[in-house]
């Protein structure tokens, strides 16, 4: 219904419809005198065709969310069994943006209504960590002359593989790389230009990978000239990218690219790129899920089928947490780049990724199930040459396989912890309660995020309880919203506890 809709519905039982009033017009004929050589407005010259916009037999869309985008789901997620998505990603929410307009790419004296676009200030909502380095010295040095492992985009997408993907330009039976820079002194990425065919259609897409990290990079890390160089709506850079892809001009698109190139070597060689890194101790989401996202399509993605293998009513199933709930429960707990976090069930090891990049922290997983185990390995070297392609430095990692709960590498850090993760929203009963007793160890003032709480509803101490490890957590209930979980699109609750003895302390006093 829209907004005007509501003048004509009664306001209350036996009200009138409300009327517009009647309308009074006043007619003013005024004589305009034509200035000398002005030549005359004709029907003919309003009619002239400004040519119809070129099509496209391939329309291009944006992925979104796959971190859960897939960045980037109200009542409490259901225990049933997480469901995997077969783009890659655990599962996707909203429809996805096109990646072009739907108007003409031709008419280039269009203006935008706005003006020139200008960047978005950087906005932080918690207190800033005045400790975080954001910037990575190596991805700036001569080390190793900027070349490492990482996993390309032609050696996932490629007309080696003809029965998924075909030419994005033309039917050639061949398809050079092109190069990407990064904003930092690495490796440029190499790409293939092909599109998935439309079996394939939720196969990685180099185009539009190319196309988002230019934006990213854009808003992200220049400065206001030349992100608007890259950005405006009528000749920027991205703009003119789009229009050759809608074109299916390769020798247009390339040429942009080697001028993207360009551009970025420049500001990284005289020093603008670092310098504006080293004024920062914040990283925006939206530009640590690009970096998440790129590591797992390369990576995750690829064998994301194998994470079906689950067990129901047991402890091993997978489920995924997204970025923006994760970024949400940092900033609850007060994370900082000096403590130490622990995600204990760390599955393919994204929250562990993310506190390493997104906060800076020392981050700590582990994973029983040998399958999510082999595929976080595969993230966290991607994951690496990822971050230092873009220039930032992250905290240490670690990834432990085998049970939590006997583990001695995290046995032995538990006690130093400051934040720990236990997604235990399908845990059984008795792996909750052995997890209470796993908790004696914390220091006092440790956090603890969980789906579920480990304190009973309604739960009162007594001298009859006292013994209880329940009794040692201070329990806060918050929301999260959907896009947050990759098993409901619903919203639901979380908890965060904190381990404080003060109470039982001063129950005991009263009871001595």
């Amino acid at each position: 219904m829209s907004f005007f809709s509501h003048l004509h519905k009664k306001a209350g039982t036996g009200s009138e419809p409300i009327k517009a009033q009647n309308l009074q017009i006043r007619r003013e004929v005024v004589k305009a005198v034509a200035k000398p050589g002005t030549p005359r407005l004709t029907a003919a010259s309003c009619n002239r065709s400004n040519g119809s916009s070129s099509t496209v037999d391939r329309q291009l869309s944006v992925r979104t969310g796959k971190n859960g985008t897939a960045d980037s789901r109200s009542s409490t997620p259901t225990s049933r069994p997480l469901k995997s998505h077969s783009n890659g990603r655990i599962k996707q929410f909203s429809p996805a943006p096109p990646l072009f307009s739907s108007g003409s790419e031709d008419n280039d004296s269009a203006k935008s209504p706005e003006g020139p676009r200008k960047k978005a200030k950087r906005s932080s909502s918690g207190e800033p960590d005045l400790k975080r380095v954001v910037r990575s010295r190596q991805a700036f040095s001569k080390d190793d002359d900027g070349v490492f492992p990482m996993v390309h985009g032609a050696d996932i997408a490629s007309l080696e593989e003809p029965n998924k993907f075909n030419a994005a330009f033309d039917e050639s039976a061949t398809c050079d790389d092109l190069l990407l820079q990064y904003p930092s002194a690495s490796q440029q990425e190499r790409y293939q230009l092909v599109v998935p065919n439309e079996r394939y259609k939720d196969e990685f897409k180099p185009l539009e990978d190319i196309i988002q990290t230019i934006e990213h990079v854009a808003k992200y890390y220049l400065p206001q000239t030349d992100f608007e160089s890259l950005t405006n709506d009528n000749t920027g850079l991205v703009r003119r990218l789009k229009r050759a892809i809608m074109r299916r001009n390769e020798e247009d698109f390339r040429r942009i690219i080697s001028e993207y190139n360009d551009l970025l070597i420049g500001l990284t060689s005289d020093g603008t790129i670092a310098k504006s890194l080293d004024g920062r101790h914040s990283l925006e989401l939206p530009l640590i899920k690009r970096i998440l996202d790129q590591t797992y399509s390369r990576t995750v993605s690829l064998r994301v089928a194998s994470l079906k293998q689950y067990q129901n009513g047991t402890d091993n199933v997978y489920g995924e947490l997204l970025p923006r709930f994760i970024s949400k429960f940092f900033k609850d707990t007060k994370l900082k780049s000096e403590h130490l976090f622990i995600d204990l069930g760390s599955g393919v090891g994204n929250v562990v990724l993310q506190a390493a990049l997104e906060v800076g922290c020392e981050s700590w997983g582990c994973e029983m199930m040998d399958i999510p185990c082999d595929l976080a390995e595969l993230q966290e070297r991607e994951f690496k040459a990822r971050c230092r392609l873009w220039g930032l430095a992250i905290g240490d990692i670690h990834l432990e396989r085998g049970d939590f709960l006997a583990n001695m590498n995290i046995r032995k850090m538990l006690p130093k912890a400051d934040v720990l993760l236990v997604n235990n929203q399908a845990f059984t009963p008795a792996l909750n309660d052995s997890l209470l007793h796993l908790f004696l160890d914390l220091k006092e003032g440790c956090q603890i995020v969980s789906l579920k709480s480990f304190v009973p509803s309604g739960h009162k101490l007594t001298t009859r309880n006292m013994g209880s490890p329940v009794n040692l957590l201070e329990v806060q209930e918050k929301q999260y919203f959907s896009a947050s979980v990759s098993w409901t699109d619903a919203g639901g609750t979380y908890c965060v506890a904190r381990k404080d003895t003060s109470r039982l302390r001063r129950f005991e006093e009263t009871v001595v």
